[in-house]
Order: C-alpha cells, then structure tokens, then sequence
C-alpha cells in the first residue's frame, strides 16, 4: 500500500508513463506493481473518482484525474459500479490516503488488490493538455519496480494494438443471465430509497458494460429487469417476451459490435428501445449510420447538452471516445440532443418506430441528475 510520506520514493519517481509520441511522465507508484498498456483518456469530474473506477466502459484505458487530489474519501462497496476494476490504470497529480467516516479501504489498497496500476507526482495538467493538443493517445505505464529503460516503453506503446477495432463489451458482460433486485433490497439501500414503487414492466437489459446505477434507476421507475449477456440475439430477447428493452453503456468501438447492431436492428418496431451511451452508438448503427472517433472523447460530469425538443439544457455525465456521424443518419430518426461543447449528436429518436436513446448517462455516478426524466419517458413509452 502506499505510504504518503513515503519522501524517497517521491524523489526517486521509479514509475513513469511513456506515450507513442515519445513524452515520458515519471511519478511514484501507488498501486499494483505490474506494467500495462493502455489508452490514455483524461476526466474532468472533481469527485467520483469510485465510480469512474468501476465503470465498465473505462476497459482497456489509463484514466487521468484532472482534479489534482484523490483518494481523501478512500474506497467502499457501496459506490462502485460494476463487480470489479475494468480499466487499464490511473493516473493522478497527488494520491491522499483517506480521511472519512465511510471509508472502508484505501484507493490505493482497492488498487494493488484489483491489481490496476497507478501512479502519482505527474503533471496531470500537462498530460491533459498534451492529449487536447494531440488527441487520445497509447500508452505504457510501467509500475513493476524494476529498470526499463524508457525508449523500450516508449516502443511498447506504439507496438500496443489500441483499442480501434477490438470488441471489449464481451470482455465486460456479466458472465450469464440474472434478474437484477427481485426483492428490492439493493435499490433500497442506494440512494437510501425506503418505497419502492410496483413492478409494472418487464423489460430486458443488454449488458455491454452496465452501470449498476443503471439498473437503480430502471427498478426506481417500476421496472422488472433482467440482465442478458452482450451476445444474446434478438430472438432470444423476443422469447424472453420483454416489454421493452434496454441497450447499455460499454466500452471500447462500436463498430467492433456487428452482432449487436444486428441484435438492434431485429428489435426497432417489435419492441420499445432505449440506449445510453454504447447503446445509442449501436442503435445509431443498427439503422444505418456511422460512427467515428472523438479527437480526445468526452469524459467528465459537467458536459453542457441541449435538448432540440424542449430547448432546455443539461448538465451531464459522459464517458465515450466515439460518436455518431449526423450525415450518416438516415431520415427515419431524428437528432434530440446536440452536445454544446462540440456540436455532436447526444440524442436520437426514431420517426415511427418506439426507441430513442442518448449519448450520456442519465444515471449519473457520478455527476448530475439533470437527465433522470429520460428514464421516466422509457416507462411511459412502454405504457404505450
């Protein structure tokens, strides 16, 4: 575990990251002592960095806290996300051990136990600009303790295959089908929910990557959910005699997902749809369109989109390296969202059919709850 006051080993500065583009940041390890690669990514939230480790969608990626100090509030069970660490490593301006009452273990702890590595004393600041200049860029993040010389991590990096092309949803998945909170007991307990109302839908979760909170917020609006797997087809769906269904956040290409564009396609107009994230890039794809790769993607809680239909603003949650092209979209859906920073889609609706979805997480965890009423407007198409 690491030791705050450990002076030496803030000198020395051992643990480096080295990037394709030949930068090299040296810092101290705070995590497991293994070497990895990964793609380097940077989040703007000032909090949450708990739930940002347990989101799925971070597979395959080394996470930069733009917040220069993390760890103060430590690590519990109850804010993760997922049931384990999915992304590649972290990386942090300066590591604190914990100092709060809900506490359970130390970042750093939950880090060498996951076995993610980590570092801390870089320029978080500097890394962040380079990737806004330069775009997302490889990296290799060497924590193992021993000599490496840094042109070999350099050439590791650029050797690393990336994650262009490479299908990580079915890394994710759960590992089989399951009903999420029968009994209620693990809604209840967050965010300290003591009625829940009725089960009135039944609806069908396809997990790419789900968020738990996801799931909180379907059983929250009445529905009965069951997680299926991220290769289930769209008869095995249709057997289950869903009322709806739910496409889910994850990480990684969209077009490395044929199977589930194809899932997707199966289901517009038998079904009602809703997607988040993963899920509206797929449903996007599933009736025709394209999607490209963001210069530097969108990770953050404070990413300003407007609503086209009611002309109001959010403050949302987002996690994604790819969007939809809006030229490639066929005329049977409609843009709904546009994201104010950079113009891209964040919101689709088909013309005739019942599916819409958004390019956010109108879940939060975190971040704002400007986008709840998404999920209210799902039940109220299943109503229909």
């Amino acid at each position: 575990m690491a030791d705050t006051y450990d002076w030496k080993a803030q000198r020395e500065k051992k643990a480096f990251l080295a990037l394709e583009d030949g930068s090299v940041f040296r810092g101290r390890s705070v995590g497991a002592k293994i070497d990895r690669t990964g793609e380097v990514v940077f989040n703007t939230g000032l909090s949450g960095y708990e739930e940002i480790l347990s989101d799925p969608s971070y597979a395959g990626q080394f996470v930069t806290m733009t917040c220069p100090e993390i760890g103060n509030y430590g690590m519990n069970t109850a804010d993760m996300e997922s049931r384990a660490l999915f992304l590649n490593g972290f990386l942090m301006h300066e590591y604190n051990e914990p100092s709060n009452w809900r506490s359970e273990e130390s970042l750093a702890h939950a880090l060498e136990k996951a076995g993610v590595p980590a570092i801390d004393g870089i320029d978080t600041r500097a890394l962040t600009l380079k990737l806004r200049s330069s775009g997302t860029l490889k990296g290799y993040l060497h924590c193992d303790g021993s000599e490496l010389p840094e042109e070999t991590a350099i050439a590791r990096a650029r050797e690393w295959c990336g994650l262009d092309n490479q299908d990580y949803a079915s890394k994710v998945t759960c590992r089989e089908n399951y009903r999420f909170d029968p009994d209620g007991a693990i809604t209840r307990s967050w965010p300290m929910t003591e009625e829940l109302p009725p089960l009135e839908h039944k609806i069908v979760a396809v997990d790419f990557g789900i968020k738990w909170n996801i799931l909180r917020s379907l059983r929250l609006c009445g529905m009965d959910v069951q997680v299926v797997t991220a290769k289930t087809t769209a008869e095995e769906i249709l057997a289950l005699h869903p009322e709806g269904v739910f496409l889910s956040n994850g990480p990684a290409d969209p077009a490395a997902l044929p199977y589930a564009s194809e899932m997707a396609a199966k289901l517009i107009g038998k079904v009602p749809i809703m997607g988040i994230c993963l899920g509206h890039q797929i449903l996007g794809r599933a009736v025709g369109g394209k999607t490209y790769r963001l210069k530097f993607g969108h990770h953050g809680c404070n990413h300003p989109v407007k609503n086209l239909i009611t002309g109001a603003v959010e403050i949302t949650s987002q996690n994604h390296n790819f969007a939809l092209d809006p030229e490639s979209l066929p005329d049977c859906v409609e843009v709904t969202h546009i994201n104010l920073n950079d113009g891209t889609v964040e919101g689709l609706r088909h013309r005739t059919a019942p599916m819409f979805s958004v390019q956010y997480h109108p879940e939060a965890a975190p971040g704002p709850h400007d986008p709840f009423y998404l999920f209210r407007q799902f039940k109220e198409m299943l109503k229909k």
